[in-house]
């Protein structure tokens, strides 16, 4: 057989095969999501997420070098209050938890960005993202409280704000109030497809956010649903979004790929709680060879089109890229 073409040559060795790879992946576009708790002298694992832990500001350094030593130097905060009310007043108090933190990371860590997750779920004594009217989230009244908490976290020297809520119209609202305030140059980065996803389970333990009543499927998407991720993807980069995120990404490459198709801004995606406990539990029980697993599925997240990776194995993948064993 006289074979014009044969793919299998590129394939012969590690060097060939390393050097005709499609997808490169950095350091530079992993983020670390980490929670951050009132009180003082705490360093507590996350039942949910085996590793994973939420720090008091006075032991954020244990995480802090870790991530710095690694070449992470990019993460997104979550904020555990020790105070909850109806209207989530804790998230846009000047000496709330986030705000403290991102000053103490500001002094101490200076070459870490920090980005702030801007949501109202943690923070409110009902769990849900907004404000109630009975028992649906007003959606415009959310806005003006969202604004609060965006404003505040700039204030406190948040590098950029990254909106969870999926309230309709807070893109262009965050915006005008981000710029009004005089932070013209800080970005948003949109929580824009973001999934009703039973992948959300671990996190709500984290950060203590799981709603006391109903579920969030007025607000975060079906996800039967294709088509409405590029209408939300679409109206929030018409308002303003500097970044576009799907949430979450294992589910939802196909998601990450027609969005990164469509526009033209880059495109994080968020390996959410549930995607980072199933291979911690499938590997402690032997049952899959965790580093690979962890490898291949980050990859997968970004040869679907994915610039940005918003992941728990953070630490861990800068580890694997910096022995060459992806990237």
């Amino acid at each position: 057989m006289d074979l014009l073409y044969r793919p299998r040559r590129l394939r012969t060795s590690d060097t060939l095969r390393k050097m005709v790879r499609e997808t490169r992946v950095s350091k530079q576009s992993l983020i670390y999501p980490l929670f951050v708790i009132d009180g003082e002298g705490i360093t507590e694992e996350i039942s949910t997420m085996e590793g994973q832990f939420r720090y008091s500001v006075d032991r954020l350094s244990l995480i802090m070098d870790r991530l710095v030593s690694a070449g992470v130097e990019k993460l997104m905060l979550f904020g555990i209050p020790a105070q909850k009310d109806t209207c989530g007043s804790q998230a846009f108090d000047d000496e709330g938890i986030v705000q403290r933190a991102i000053r103490f990371i500001r002094k101490n860590y200076p070459n870490v960005y920090i980005i702030t997750d801007v949501c109202m779920c943690e923070y409110t004594s009902h769990g849900h993202c907004g404000i109630l009217c009975g028992e649906n989230v007003d959606n415009d009244k959310t806005l003006e409280y969202l604004n609060k908490i965006a404003v505040s976290h700039a204030l406190a020297g948040a590098h950029m704000v990254a909106p969870s809520d999926m309230m309709d119209g807070r893109i262009g609202s965050m915006r005008e109030a981000l710029d009004e305030a005089g932070f013209l140059n800080v970005p948003i980065m949109a929580y824009s497809a973001k999934y009703a996803s039973a992948f959300y389970g671990p996190f709500r333990e984290a950060a203590g956010s799981a709603p006391s009543f109903g579920d969030r499927k007025s607000y975060q998407m079906d996800y039967h649903n294709r088509k409405e991720a590029l209408k939300e993807t679409d109206l929030d980069v018409s308002e303003g979004a500097d970044i576009i995120m799907v949430k979450p990404a294992l589910s939802y490459l196909d998601i990450i790929r027609e969005v990164a198709d469509r526009h033209e801004v880059p495109v994080a995606a968020y390996s959410v709680s549930g995607e980072y406990a199933m291979i911690k539990a499938a590997s402690k029980a032997g049952f899959i060879d965790e580093e690979k697993v962890i490898c291949e599925s980050a990859v997968s997240i970004f040869r679907a089109g994915a610039d940005i990776l918003i992941t728990y194995f953070a630490i861990e993948l800068a580890g694997f890229m910096e022995e060459g064993k992806i990237g």
